[in-house]
This record gives C-alpha cells, structure tokens and sequence, in this order.
C-alpha cells in the first residue's frame, strides 16, 4: 500500500481536517482517504456525464461530414484493385 506525505499544510486546514475526523469518529487518515475517494468518485461521474453530453455533438458532426462529402469522385472498387494487384 502506497504511503502519501503532504508538506507545507495550512494550519487552519490541518485543524479543520481534525474537527472533521472527529466529527465522524476517523483518524485524520481514514478521513483524508474518504475525502480523496470521494472527490475522485465525483470527478469520475462528472467526466463520464460530460462524455454523455458530447456524443449529440459528435453524432451531429458526423451527420454533417457525410453530407459535405463530395459525391463527384468516383471510387475505385477495392477488390477489383486486390484482384488487378494478384494478377500481376
């Protein structure tokens, strides 16, 4: 298990730090654990609802792109190509 050191901690968040484990019965460290689990649960949900709003988005560029595309080239015929490329 992976140790974490924290330098430089403002004494007034180390003190509310303190106030907030002993208000839920935890040691200091059960309580920074919850706190990051909880923070990094959030950031997690709300990167995942940010990707669900954008696929509207993609879904219409998409759209779009196909639309835009020009319709005046004529495409080769792939296996036409692979058999001509064989027959050599």
């Amino acid at each position: 298990m992976a140790t974490l050191y924290v330098r430089n901690l403002p004494d007034d968040l180390y003190a509310k730090l303190q106030e907030l484990a002993a208000s839920q019965h935890r040691s200091i460290n059960a309580q920074v654990i919850t706190l990051l689990e909880q923070v990094l649960t959030t950031q997690a949900q709300e990167t995942e609802e940010q990707k669900r709003q954008n696929v509207p988005k993609v879904l219409e560029e998409i759209r779009q792109r196909r639309e835009n595309r020009r319709t005046d080239i004529e495409w080769l015929d792939s296996t036409a190509m692979i058999r001509e490329d064989r027959d050599r």
